[in-house]
């Protein structure tokens, strides 16, 4: 018997809530597959189960909230079968004499049922429900059998009678997100700056070597295929973190733990307030225009707050780039269990001397904030190097 967890999807999550079963018993599970939806204070969070197998039974409802590891269901391993409870045996009689028995009834024959189905809602459907105050249980749905999409939901809340069948909701509004998000962000760097002994190194790196050759690159291609500097940095990062094993993994019980995987997490922030690091996976062995896309969807599906458990609980080095913000340098707080951050601040043009003249060059400002139980300044400083060469020599990052 495989048990089905609340996962932890940050240091900052200690609970959530099950907004939406995606299966039932007797469903056949594979791994990756999305299983269920679950609400936190930073987002309506698509978790997958990584085991193979069938659900047994689901143990936790839909609306409950409940603990980090609280078994949420069970699921059979494949080849293995429920247990049966044991047969009673009737206990022998002791009378002497048996009366006659009787002819034995012929069993009650009900007309078959016909097996209940699931009312499929789609989770963006159900947030925006929540929101306009739609009942769903009044709404037609026009999806594939008879699923309830999003323009159900607006075509319904356009009704007068939609208002008034609406039900009293226990969802966050806005607001009530918008404090727990501070709230939990608050509990999490509190932990990261007592338990963390932070070190932050900065290196200003020459961008003109990578902007002209990603203007050359985007120029062949549609506006729809071109790729932001951004990328480029998450690339650059992500290589050097290969490289850099220190950098990339998990201080836990006392020890670090490197990564078998780079995913980079991308500090977002989102429209009502807060930030979320949902991770890229794999970012060394992706290419550029693979890069741009994911980080497209991961920004969109952030601020809508629909993201997946792996995401949230994958990321083995974060990037925040306050560049957008107009601040020439940032140094980041560590998010727990990870050991580096990497920051990255406005392009920016300033006067360099290079080989020997002067110049009017564009820079960007990459900062490093690291865990000195994990590495410390002299590999730091090669960590940063890393990342600048790369940058220097932007066609290997195509690769």
């Amino acid at each position: 018997m495989i048990e089905f967890k609340m996962p932890s999807l940050g240091s900052d999550m200690d609970e959530g809530t099950l907004d939406e079963w995606l299966v039932k018993s007797g469903d056949k599970v594979t791994r990756g597959q999305i299983v269920a939806v679950v609400e936190t204070t930073k987002a309506a969070v698509e978790v997958e189960c990584w085991q193979e197998g069938t659900v047994s039974e689901l143990l936790v409802p839909v609306g409950e909230t409940v603990q980090v590891g609280t078994t949420l269901a069970t699921l059979l391993a494949p080849g293995e079968r429920a247990e049966k409870p044991a047969r009673k045996r009737p206990a022998p009689s002791t009378s002497a004499a048996k009366p006659a028995v009787a002819p034995p009834k012929a069993p009650s024959v009900r007309p078959p049922t016909a097996p209940g189905r699931r009312r499929w809602v789609s989770p963006a459907a159900r947030r925006l429900a929540q929101s306009l105050g739609v009942d769903l249980d009044a709404v037609s749905g026009t999806g594939p059998q008879g699923a309830v999409t999003i323009s159900d939901v607006e075509h319904a809340s356009k009704e007068p009678a939609a208002q008034t069948a609406a039900k009293p909701t226990a969802k966050l509004s806005g607001a009530d997100r918008a404090a727990l998000m501070r709230k939990s962000i608050a509990a999490a760097m509190s932990r990261s700056k007592r338990e963390i002994p932070h070190y932050y190194l900065a290196e200003e790196i020459l961008l003109e070597n990578a902007l002209t050759w990603l203007t050359t690159r985007n120029a062949q291609r549609s506006i729809d295929e071109r790729v932001l500097p951004a990328v480029l940095l998450l690339k650059a990062v992500g290589i050097a973190a290969q490289r850099f094993g220190e950098f990339n993994g998990f201080w836990r019980d006392d020890g670090f733990e490197p990564a078998t995987g780079v995913h980079v997490g991308v500090g977002i922030s989102l429209r009502g307030g807060g930030l979320v690091a949902p991770a890229i996976h794999d970012v060394p062995d992706k290419k550029l225009d693979e890069l741009m896309s994911e980080l497209t969807d991961l920004v969109a599906r952030a601020r809508s707050f629909s993201l997946r458990s792996s995401e949230m609980s994958d990321p083995t080095i974060t990037v925040t780039n306050l560049g957008d913000k107009g601040v020439d340098t940032v140094f980041g707080v560590i998010y727990p269990p990870q050991v580096a951050l990497v920051g990255f601040g406005q392009p920016a043009q300033r006067v360099c001397v290079i080989d020997g003249g002067i110049r009017v060059v564009t820079t960007v400002q990459a900062t490093l904030s690291a865990d000195h139980r994990a590495s410390d300044g002299h590999r730091g400083a090669l960590f940063l190097t890393a990342i600048n060469e790369l940058l220097q020599q932007p066609d290997l990052l195509e690769k």
